[in-house]
């Protein structure tokens, strides 16, 4: 039995001081947002091409048009905004820089509210720096985690590291590999660790001195290194950052590319957000 006031697990319901603050972080976000250069976007909430997106269908939510062509409600934004913009609106814009405040709607009844931000030919550097911006205006704590995905790709495609292990951070596994500078890496946390490179092989070198490379021309007090961070993404297969607090989920964003288009992103969870501010 369903009763009249229950609603499906995982969707959402603002009121009172909650919807004020989504609204406000909504509010200030879009100003930002602005002032730094970007268009708004708001992609429909159905779509044809959603199942290109995904790996697996079973998040996505399926509905079908008049002609009995399938459609999905938007699960991801990102993929939608890169094909939209440059397919549908083409040479009727020339902002490479867009931004969305928007829900995600993933099987069986989740939503997720987010506000992302997409930069066609941007750098990693620029968007992290616009991600920190950003999470100050709001006022919220964050700390700032930088990785590689192609480091743990290449831990596991060339020297046989469990990409498991690199997933559960099993550190003791992982200390326990036969590989002779597997300890090196294993304790690379700050900036300052990622001058000695000595003894690690010079594949997982570039990578390393890449994150090097833009550390340094990012403007946030709290940064953590963690070259061996590991999690499936759809897109992000170069730099990658999250921004958390107390193990909560704020930010996360990278490099990818989308049909040969290269760019740079990334997503604020408006309800972790929420969720900092009213326990302040």
């Amino acid at each position: 039995m369903i009763f009249e006031h229950e609603i499906p697990t995982k969707s959402k319901l603002y009121f009172g001081e909650c919807a004020k603050i989504k609204r406000e972080i909504e509010s200030i976000s879009a100003k930002a947002m602005s002032e730094n250069g970007f268009e708004e976007i708001v992609t429909p909430l159905f779509s044809y091409h959603q199942h290109s997106s995904f790996d697996d269908e079973k998040r996505l939510l399926h509905l079908h048009d008049e002609y009995n062509h399938t459609v999905t409600l938007r699960a991801d934004s990102t993929a939608d905004v890169v094909r939209i913009v440059t397919k549908r609106l083409g040479r009727t814009v020339n902002s490479k820089k867009w931004f969305y405040i928007q829900p995600a709607l993933s099987f069986p009844t989740q939503e997720q509210y987010q506000i992302g931000a997409e930069i066609f030919d941007g750098s990693f550097d620029e968007v992290v720096n616009i991600a920190t911006t950003l999470v100050d205006k709001l006022e919220l704590k964050a700390l700032l985690q930088i990785s590689n995905m192609k480091i743990p790709l290449l831990l596991n495609q060339k020297y046989g590291v469990d990409l498991k292990l690199l997933h559960d951070t099993n550190i003791e596994a992982i200390l326990a590999i036969d590989l002779p500078w597997i300890s090196k890496l294993v304790h690379i946390h700050k900036a300052e660790d990622l001058e000695d490179l000595d003894g690690i092989p010079q594949d997982i070198q570039s990578e390393l001195i890449l994150i090097r490379e833009m550390v340094a021309k990012i403007e946030y007090p709290s940064v953590i290194i963690a070259p061996l961070y590991y999690a499936k993404m759809r897109y992000y297969d170069s730099l990658t950052f999250r921004m958390f607090y107390n193990n909560e989920l704020l930010v996360r964003g990278g490099c990818y590319q989308i049909e040969s288009i290269n760019a740079v992103g990334f997503a604020l969870y408006t309800d972790a957000s929420i969720n900092q501010k009213i326990k302040k």
